[in-house]
This record gives structure tokens, C-alpha cells and sequence, in this order.
């Protein structure tokens, strides 16, 4: 299983989103306080929908607290400060991919400490950031894909029609 951490979210319909992809890729979610909204907030739910009932989250007070609780956990720093793209990084089973609050991002003073595990996602010059749920959603695929996708279904099944046997 890989995990999410969200260091800080502020916006819930992102943490919601992050949520919904945990659920369908078999992913925990982390979530580091403070949060910019409560846990209880409509738009969490509108966009976890129903999945976040069966979602694996857990809360941290602090990055402290996440570090104490998750001792020798290999961490990957998702940040647009990275020095080396996530399809660079080796992702394994039982990782941590860590993101930022949409606003500021992950705390240097955390980044300065594991340059070797800080990855970001290539962009054009001069952009600043992508939407927080699509990184998350980017990162965390490249992670199932170099480990095969291990545990998802890989091929799909149509409602009413059947798919053409190949010859």
C-alpha cells in the first residue's frame, strides 16, 4: 500500500478529491493538522462522495507527531523545488508521498533536510503549480505503475456490450 500525506491541506475539495483516488487505488491517506477546514465540511464530502466512508485516513498534530508515529518511513517531498522529477524517484510498496498546502507548499525547513527525496513534476517556465488532487493523482500512479499496480484491476469490463475476442 502506498500513502498520501497532505501537510497542512487548506482546501477541502481537494483533500476530498485526494480521498476518492486513495479509495480507488487502494492508498491510505495522512493528514498533518492544521487543517484549513474541518473533516465535517460539505465540501470534503461532495467531493469524497461516498468513498470516504471506506477511506484509511489518519491525523497527525504536527510533521513532528507524523514522524514519531511513522518511524523509518521512506518519505518522498513532492514540491515544485525538487531538484529531480517523480518518475526519477523509486517508488516502493509502503511509501509516503508528502504535498504541501495549496498556498505555500511544503516548509523549506523540511525540504532543506531530504533534497534526495524532494521530486516534482515537470512544468513550463514560469508556472507556478498544478491543481493539489491532480498532483497527487500524478505522483500516485507513477508510484502503482512501477509497482505493476499491484492489487487494482488493469482491464476493464463494458455494461452491456462484450469486447471482440483479438486473433
Amino acid at each position: 500500500m502506498l500513502n498520501i500525506v497532505l501537510h497542512e491541506p487548506e482546501i477541502p475539495s481537494n483533500t476530498g478529491n485526494i480521498g476518492r483516488t486513495c479509495v480507488a487505488s487502494g492508498s491510505a491517506l495522512h493528514l498533518i493538522h492544521p487543517l484549513g477546514f474541518a473533516l465535517s465540511e460539505r465540501n470534503l464530502a461532495r467531493a469524497g462522495m461516498d468513498y470516504w466512508k471506506r477511506l484509511s485516513v489518519t491525523e497527525y498534530a504536527n510533521y513532528e507527531d507524523f514522524l514519531r508515529k511513522n518511524p523509518g518511513a521512506r518519505v518522498w517531498y513532492a514540491t515544485t523545488k525538487g531538484r529531480k522529477t517523480y518518475a526519477e524517484a523509486d517508488f516502493r510498496d509502503g511509501d509516503f508521498i508528502m504535498f504541501g498546502k495549496e498556498s505555500a507548499g511544503i516548509p523549506e525547513e523540511i525540504l532543506i533536510e531530504h533534497p534526495e527525496q524532494c521530486i516534482r513534476i515537470p512544468m513550463c517556465t514560469g508556472e507556478r503549480s498544478l491543481n493539489l488532487a491532480n498532483s497527487a493523482a500524478i505522483v500516485l500512479y507513477e508510484a502503482l505503475r512501477q509497482n505493476d499496480f499491484r492489487g487494482l484491476e488493469t482491464e476493464g469490463q463494458l455494461h452491456r456490450l462484450h469486447w471482440k475476442e483479438e486473433k
